[in-house]
């Protein structure tokens, strides 16, 4: 029998599910780890956090599929990305916490850069904009900050990678030191043109070019785990960031299909064929998979908080005790208030990318309680998605009538779903398989060593469970949207 391991490790958790010979989720273990924020809008991980629960999740999904590590065939490897790990190459100590994606402290580190007009070049190589988002200004910041770091590296005894390569070179016990071009293409380091590191970005931060791991396609030999770890060595040979993973899940392999992901953020991302297409508003140009060493490109949005909304209601305010409540709350809040949340929580991304920006709440009344509180939360990732969709619009002429397809935690909420079709005035279709990204990781894995079908054969097992249409007019949408607009204008006032 065939079994695939996915590793995906999340912002928030880390998960292993067990794939079966039909691309079927038949075991997983999930688990989730601690969050340090040590400063306002920092965000990190303890990297031993990352390593264990991957670790653990992995054991725990093979039990519950009453197998041993012998009876896997390839592990997929899907990560959170841009999230910056270095360590030494020699002894495999971390010099520093893991930064996330997240995180926003090399903000004057970028507006530097911009202010000694390098954006434009940055963008032309890398497809991204300058902002902390990415992970070359965090390296610069760890060399730069960390007692030792930069002597070390330049001495050629650092390693930098983003999660997929740390957790690569832990699995094979330092042997391999590895990414994939859809993780590398998020660094704001890699020529996605050239499809290799660009020596220029690299000397303009700072970064030993020697740190950097080699970049090989998303389906490649990534090597195989130190036997010590499971019990037996597996063959790694799938790895693709959390959005391409899921991409590549939903089966979006034409240009013009578009998917979007709900979990900690939210990242729409449209296929643009072998043309990479630069954004006019905003977006990123970006990898979105790389097989038999050609490029698939792609543009991107990205939300720094959906599903984290939900989660500050209950960690934060303490109005809900699960995420399942808000639907029902929302569902009862009172029809006269329109409450709108603006969560910018650490900054607001795509299409605005203003690292300053913080939360908001407008509409408030002395009535407005958890119910209110709620459906504002869901809407407001509705509202965001709408900022992408525009955008994307408005730069490639391939969306035409556009279905998007869902995945992640929060496309499981019909009501949220629901409201997306509203304010979108667009299908959205949720697949029986909501385990996207760990599919995609799953499928490039066993498409690598031949126990999958092909790209055409997979696209074909793709399989709608809903499909959410609009049930509000047009007069309806756009009133609505307006209102989200001039909230995210007084937002943004509040940063000048």
């Amino acid at each position: 029998m065939t079994h695939i391991l996915a590793i995906d490790q999340g912002t928030t958790s880390s998960r292993a599910i067990v794939f079966d010979g039909d691309i079927r989720p038949i075991a997983s273990a999930q688990l989730e780890f601690e969050q340090h924020f040590p400063n306002s809008g920092w965000v990190e991980h303890d990297p031993a956090d990352i390593w264990v629960t991957t670790v653990e999740t992995c054991s725990g999904a093979l039990a519950r599929a009453k197998i041993a590590a012998k009876d896997v065939d390839a592990i997929g490897i899907t990560n959170q990305r841009e999230t910056t790990l270095v360590w030494n190459r020699h002894t495999g100590e971390p010099v520093h916490n893991a930064i996330v994606w997240q995180d926003r402290r090399t903000a004057e580190i970028c507006d530097a850069l911009k202010a000694a007009g390098h954006a434009e070049l940055v963008q032309s190589i890398t497809g991204l904009l300058l902002d902390p988002y990415f992970s070359g200004t965090k390296v610069k910041w760890i060399l730069d900050h960390v007692e030792g770091a930069r002597a070390a590296a330049d001495a050629g005894d650092l390693l930098f990678g983003t999660v997929d390569c740390y957790l690569i070179w832990k699995l094979t016990g330092g042997k391999v030191h590895a990414t994939d071009a859809t993780n590398a293409a998020r660094t704001l380091i890699y020529d996605i043109h050239k499809g290799q590191w660009s020596p220029d970005i690299c000397a303009l931060l700072g970064i030993p070019m020697a740190m950097l791991p080699e970049v090989k396609d998303c389906a490649a030999d990534f090597g195989a785990t130190d036997p010590d770890i499971f019990g037996a060595a597996i063959p790694i040979r799938g790895v693709a960031g959390d959005q391409q993973a899921a991409t590549i899940g939903q089966a979006c392999f034409e240009a013009g299909m578009l998917k979007s992901t709900y979990g900690t953020g939210c990242f729409a991302l449209l296929n643009t064929g072998d043309t990479p297409v630069t954004s006019h508003n905003r977006l990123l140009t970006t990898i979105a998979y790389q097989l038999d060493g050609k490029p698939t490109y792609a543009l991107e949005g990205a939300i720094f908080i959906a599903g984290a909304v939900v989660q500050w209601l209950r960690d934060g305010l303490g109005i809900i005790e699960g995420a399942a409540e808000t639907a029902a709350l929302a569902d009862a809040a009172d029809p006269a208030q329109e409450l709108i949340l603006v969560p910018a929580f650490t900054g607001l991304g795509a299409p605005y990318w203003n690292p300053q920006a913080r939360g908001a709440v407008f509409g408030l009344t002395r009535g407005s309680g958890p119910k209110e509180f709620s459906r504002a939360a869901l809407e407001s990732v509705g509202f965001q998605t709408r900022d992408l969709l525009d955008a994307m619009q408005a730069d490639y002429a391939g969306t035409g009538d556009t279905v998007l397809r869902v995945d992640g935690g929060m496309s499981a909420s019909d009501w949220a779903m629901q409201f997306l079709s509203d304010i979108l005035g667009a299908p959205v279709d949720r697949p029986v398989v909501a385990e996207s990204t760990a599919k995609g990781a799953a499928w490039l894995a066993g498409m690598q060593i031949g126990v999958y079908p092909d790209m055409a054969g997979f696209a074909a097992t793709w399989e709608k469970e809903c499909q959410f249409v609009p049930q509000r007019d047009d007069g309806w949408r756009e009133s609505r949207y307006a209102g989200w607009k001039k909230a995210i204008d007084a937002t943004l006032s509040m940063t000048e």
